[in-house]
Formats: C-alpha cells, structure tokens, sequence
C-alpha cells in the first residue's frame, strides 16, 4: 500500500518544465524562479537556530557584556510542530490561523520544492506541520512537540524600548555564533526593509499580453523561524509588515484572501505552496507564462479565475450567489474530468462512484475532502483553464442556493452515469434524477461560455452545446431580456428539471411567455 501511495504521488508532482523565456520587459522579470525544483523539498542537515532564546542570549552577551547582565532576553515564541491525525484536528489548527509549514524550518534546503513528507510518517497520512506560536500559546489536544524556546525581537515590546542596544546587530550575532553566516547579506547591504515585489501571470490571449497581478494569493517569506506574510492586491502587488536584513525563502501559498483555497500539495494540505527560492530581504518580483513551470502557471490561473469569479457575484455585476465560505479547490494535472463534489460543505456520496471518476486519486479524500475538482490534462493555455474553473464555481453558487439534499442527487447521477457508460459524464438523459444534472449542467455551461465571452470577446462559444440539456437555452433567454442574476434566483430547490426552470422562468416574466416557450420547445 505505502509503495502504491508513493507511485500515486510521483503522478501527481511530475510535470514537464520548459527552460525558454522570454526578455525581461517593462522592469518584469520574466526569467526569475525558471529553474527552481517544484517537486518534493530535499533537506540538509539540522541547523542550529540562531532565534533560540539562549543563542540570542550569547550574542547579547557578546557585543554588550556591560549591558548584558541588566536586559532579560524572554522567550517570546515557540517553534513547534504538530502531527494532525484527522481532517477535524487539521481544522482545529487552521482555527487558531496559524501559519503552517509542511517541512522544518531549521534544515538546510539542498533542492527547493513545493512540499515536503517527513519520511518516518507513513505516505497517506498527514505529515508534521510546523510553525510559530506565542511564548503562551494554549495547546490544542493532539500530538505535538516543542522543539525550542525563541526570542524574536521584534515580537517582543520590550526590546524595542530605547535600551541602547542595537538589536539588528545581535540578530546578526547571533547567525554568527551559530555558524549561519551564509544566511548573512555583507554589512555594507544588510539594511532593514519590508520586502515587497510584484506577482503577475500573462494571458496571452488578453489585452496583448500584458502582465497582470496574481490576486489576492498569500506570500511567505522567512529565514528560520523569524516570519513574514502578505496578500498580494489587485495588481499581483504585496509588502510584508516586518523588517528583514537577510537571505529569505520566499513562497506562494494558495489561500486566497477572498476565501477559497488551492490545494493539495501533493498530499493532505488543503492549500497549495509554490517555492519561489531563495533571494534579498527586498523581496522577489515574478512574471508568470505558459513557459513557466506547469503545476505554478495552472495554480495562477485558477486563482485568478475564482478571484474575479468571487468579483463578478457582486449585485451591480451578474447578482448571484458567491460559493459558499472555504472552498476547497483542488486540481488535478493528470486527470481530464472536473467535478463539483461539495464534500467539504456536506455533501454525502458513494465513495465507490467517486473512486470509479477519481481512480487512484480517491484515497486522499479520506483526509481532505475537496469542494470542485479541476481535471487539467491537456488544458495548458490561459482561456481553457479559465472556462473549466468557471464552470465549476458555477455549479459551487448553485450549491449556496440548493443546499445538500439536491446536491446528492445531482452529483449521484453525474457520477451513476459516468460508471454505468463507462465514462460519458452525463449520461443519455434518461433515469432517476437526470433532471437535477439537467439544469444544474445548464447553467454551469452556460455561465463558463458567458463569461468566457465577457473576457475574450469574440465569437460566443459553444460550451457543453451537443448535451442533451442544452445549455444554449439560457444564453438565448438572456438575449431576450432576462438578467443571469434573475435567472439564478430561479434555480432554487424545486426546480430540478428543464421543465421546472421553464414555467419558473414564464412566472417570472409573463410577458416573455411565447418567447420562453418557443425557446424551450426548439430544444426538446
């Protein structure tokens, strides 16, 4: 089984990586991070912390032995870690917003990479998570170690008093004691800044190809255990709220301030890392193309997709329903199909049917259960991703109006018919709750062509058109005046057939009777 799991995860982590790029533009950096590793993180040996409290202790003795004895050097922070046994305690985590690490923080980083599993716990159990915790913080029931006491200067008010002691210089000292000078920048660099920069992707099928900002995703920059984090705005743009004068590991962590996240990284962690390497307390600027490395591009993308998505929900836009709070999203670059599962949200199905649409996949939903899960293999360009992401998080809006119940019977079918047909999705129409796939699968094909349109202009496209449910109908009740937000307001419980949504839709507007009718009937 653990070899099995171990084969199942090299699938999932082995992707292809282009060496070409493009010429730095416009003070963009279209080359940084082209060579970084983003398969499994390989350590070095342990380091010694410079942050312990006793080390920080040493080098305040060192540089101030006649200050030293009349300033306490408290522990401000504890570095821990914690070994999550269920999905339930990995929340009791993240309810506390810890930020977590999969990988210790005091190993040396022979190769970069986006995850890392401690080799003495199993494959297809959750890895030790690491982080940073007050000095008091109260410890939650499940296994966990604290593996040292810190001091942290700029966590500690005290410090920053006007004691005459240049505490950036024992932080340095410190690093030198420990025999981490290669950590330090030369003096004459080493000034304290918050590291900023800018994240960007380019579609090339939009406005020429201009770079725009990676939205609302989560960067993490730290040197052991001293840590900084920021959300990049709009424009891909972030700033950390702590000083740095050192060499940083700089990651992207796919939690996205609008929230929803972008998991998994390789196994159980709901949100996805991608390295960014290791570079100047200035902090890292990065351009990302359909050249860059497969799994990162694909992430951006889909971030972006579901960060403009979460936009366009509001009234004075299309006047629907955001999905619901915590959406888990994860992708899958080895599978073809997507799906709108809604697991973490309630959604109770067959493990059976999913396992037969997930394949070797299926187990990992044993720890985290996923709400949308995005197939990608083949899709390698902007716009295609964008259309497959929108689809799903339309079906994840129709779930914040319909709730479980319909839910199970939508995605049962959808399944049922996957297996029973040996792989056509929805099967011919026919059988117990097709109607539920058949208005579900309408609108959810019908918004990813709308608003594929709405982005890329063009020819409207056909999306999902050849079904038997027709997804065009909706597209041609819009043209005649029917808003979407009106149109999803209609989509509620009781409307689980084409048949329903035609007479609430004629209840609605009467006066567009014959005109819904004649639509409706075109396509019977």
């Amino acid at each position: 089984m653990r070899g099995k799991i171990r084969l199942m995860l090299m699938a999932l982590v082995l992707v292809s990586c282009s060496g070409e790029g493009m010429d730095a533009d416009d003070g963009l950096d279209y080359q940084y991070g082209r060579n970084l590793s983003h398969e499994k993180m390989v350590l070095g040996a342990r380091l010694e912390n410079p942050y312990k409290t006793e080390n920080i202790t040493k080098a305040l003795q060192t540089l101030y032995p006649t200050k030293a004895d009349r300033v306490e050097v408290k522990t401000t922070d504890l570095y821990v870690r914690f070994l999550p046994k269920t999905e339930e305690q990995f929340a009791l985590l993240e309810s506390y917003e810890l930020k977590l690490s999969d990988h210790p923080l005091d190993y040396e980083i022979v190769k970069e990479g986006d995850w890392y599993h401690d080799p003495e716990v199993p494959d297809d159990k959750m890895t030790w998570q690491y982080a940073v915790v007050p000095h008091d913080f109260v410890f939650p029931e499940m296994e966990y170690e604290i593996i040292d006491e810190c001091h942290i200067s700029v966590n500690d008010p005290a410090t920053r008093s006007a004691d005459g002691i240049d505490w950036e210089a024992v932080e340095r000292q410190a690093y030198l004691l420990t025999g981490n000078a290669d950590h330090l920048l030369p003096e004459t660099k080493a000034e304290k800044v918050y590291p900023s920069g800018r994240i960007t992707i380019v579609d090339k099928d939009l406005d020429g190809g201009v770079p725009v900002g990676v939205k609302g995703v989560r960067v993490s920059c730290n040197s052991f255990v001293k840590f900084a984090h920021a959300y990049t705005d709009e424009n891909g743009y972030y700033k950390m709220d702590k000083t740095f004068s050192l060499k940083l590991n700089y990651r992207l962590v796919f939690e996205n301030v609008k929230g929803f996240s972008i998991g998994f990284n390789a196994i159980l962690v709901p949100a996805s890392t991608s390295t960014l390497g290791t570079s100047a307390p200035d902090g890292v600027n990065v351009t990302v193309t359909e050249k860059s490395e497969s799994k990162l591009f694909k992430r951006c993308v889909a971030n972006n997709t579901a960060y403009d998505y979460y936009n366009r929900c509001d009234f004075d836009d299309l006047n629907i329903s955001r999905p619901p709070a915590g959406l888990r999203i994860w992708i899958f670059h080895k599978l073809q199909s997507s799906s709108a599962l809604m697991m973490h949200h309630g959604a109770v199905l067959d493990m059976s049917f999913v396992s037969s649409f997930l394949g070797d996949f299926a187990p990992l939903l044993q720890v985290f259960l996923p709400d949308l899960t995005i197939g990608l293999k083949g899709r390698d360009d902007y716009s295609s991703i964008y259309s497959e992401v929108c689809h799903e998080l339309a079906h994840a809006s129709h779930f914040s109006n319909v709730g479980t119940d319909y839910w199970n019977k939508y995605i049962m079918y959808v399944l049922g018919s996957y297996v029973a047909s040996g792989g056509m999705t929805y099967g011919d129409g026919g059988g117990m709750n097709s109607g539920y796939c058949e208005v579900g699968e309408m609108w959810a094909y019908h918004m990813a062509s709308k608003m594929w349109h709405d982005r890329y202009g063009g020819d409207y496209p056909a999306f999902g058109t050849s079904f038997w449910f027709y997804p065009q109908i909706l597209r041609y009740v819009e043209e005649k005046g029917v808003e979407t937000g009106e149109i999803f307001a209609l989509l509620q419980s009781s409307v689980n057939t084409k048949d329903a949504l035609k007479r609430a839709l004629i209840a609605r507007h009467p006066e567009l009777s014959d005109a819904i009718e004649l639509i409706f009937n075109r396509y019977m």
